[in-house]
């Protein structure tokens, strides 16, 4: 008996090495490795400011970051809703049922960006919102059709899955935190449908906001000629490493004036993240609208700064209104982390997980408060 006990023993020690050594080398091996959203990224090692290579060369950059650069095409169907006269059976007789009529189609294009060997890409949610088809097109001339795995509206981000055989050149990501202003940049995509193409600029600004264009804005901006064609694409550094996703251009009539923003690649990673995992993002939210802190309001509320925001709404039910704040307090930090605006707040919240615990620090009526409210999930916002 104690002799089959130690074989056992030692049959379950060397198939829990073998799972380790397959775990760790060979995740994707594994038969749940997929669905468990397991995903193998690139990340480039943190880098002084003054270690950027600029002797490497931009072709270098270049031909490192455009392989995983990829071109979408996507389709939809344009239903045109019937008039009440075409159901008419004697109208069907004489001309036909309007149903069995060729459907129009419409099309768009857009970029993205390989981010893991096994075909996971991540594009702009603007690109893939409407399409009833997607077709990628690989830098090496392969093409295939792809399928959305999920997107979030808020960051304008999604992911979409292609099925090829072998591995897929992922990009590396890297670093947006450590970039500056002035920094030069390499932007990749399909402007115009013309094919891949490589533009040169620099960082104009860091972390713009306040634009209208997402619910959560920390663009990257930069005066890389970006056009139409070119959202979904890969901003990157002098080393090839991607520090944004191209989202948007400011100009009046579609073509690009040197001002173009791109989503930092550390919120695009952390959102594509939760994608994959889920199909989805959660955030926090205590269902409160607030003002930023004007110098007259803060002199009203008899303030010393203008640092913190003014409560103006409270959502009935909501955790603000359950925890008892109110619309005319000034919200100057959640926890440790304080306050000082809009954006800010916006952020705090949205990266605490549903059910926890915060402590929020007020000030109301001029006097000091604090009240614990219990974060809850963030609504979908609202189809336009």
């Amino acid at each position: 008996m104690r002799k089959h006990w130690l074989l056992f023993t030692q049959a379950v020690t060397v198939a829990l090495a073998l799972l380790f050594i397959v775990q760790t080398l060979k995740p994707e091996l594994l038969p749940n490795a997929a669905r468990s959203g397991v995903v193998t990224l690139q990340e480039s090692a943190p880098q002084a400011a003054d270690g950027k290579n600029l002797a490497m060369g931009l072709s270098t950059a270049a031909q490192k970051a455009m392989p995983s650069v990829v071109n979408i095409f996507t389709s939809t169907v344009i239903k045109t809703p019937l008039h009440p006269f075409m159901e008419d059976p004697r109208f069907r007789f004489f001309f036909g049922d309007p149903r069995d009529m060729e459907p129009q189609n419409s099309s768009s294009l857009g970029s993205g960006v390989i981010v893991s060997p096994d075909g996971y890409i991540l594009t702009n949610h603007h690109v893939v919102e409407a399409a009833d088809q997607i077709e990628v097109a690989l830098a090496d001339g392969r093409k295939t059709k792809a399928h959305v795995i999920g997107s979030d509206p808020e960051t304008d981000l999604a992911v979409i899955k292609v099925e090829l055989p072998g591995k897929l050149p992922a990009i590396t990501f890297g670093h947006p935190e450590q970039a500056q202003v002035g920094d030069m940049v390499l932007a990749i995509g399909n402007p115009f449908g013309v094919g891949q193409t490589v533009t040169m600029g620099i960082i104009s600004a860091l972390k713009r906001s306040h634009l209208g264009l997402n619910t959560f804005e920390s663009f990257i901006q930069t005066d890389a000629a970006i056009n139409p064609g070119n959202s979904g694409g890969a901003l990157v550094d002098v080393s090839g490493n991607l520090i944004g996703i191209n989202s948007a251009i400011y100009s009046p009539n579609g073509g690009s004036l040197g001002i173009g923003f791109a989503i930092p690649a550390s919120i695009a990673k952390k959102t594509m993240e939760q994608i994959i995992q889920s199909g989805s993002v959660t955030r926090g939210w205590i269902g409160a609208g607030v003002q930023e802190l004007t110098p007259e309001l803060a002199e009203s509320f008899k303030l010393g700064s203008t640092k913190g925001v003014l409560i103006t709404e409270i959502i009935r039910n909501s955790p603000a209104e359950q925890a008892g704040i109110k619309t005319g307090d000034i919200l100057i930090a959640i926890d440790d982390q304080a306050i000082d605006d809009w954006n800010t707040m916006l952020e705090t919240v949205a990266n605490l997980p549903p059910g926890k615990v915060i402590t929020a620090r007020l000030m109301r009526n001029g006097v000091a408060t604090s009240l614990p409210v219990k974060i809850g999930k963030r609504p979908k916002p609202r189809e336009q």
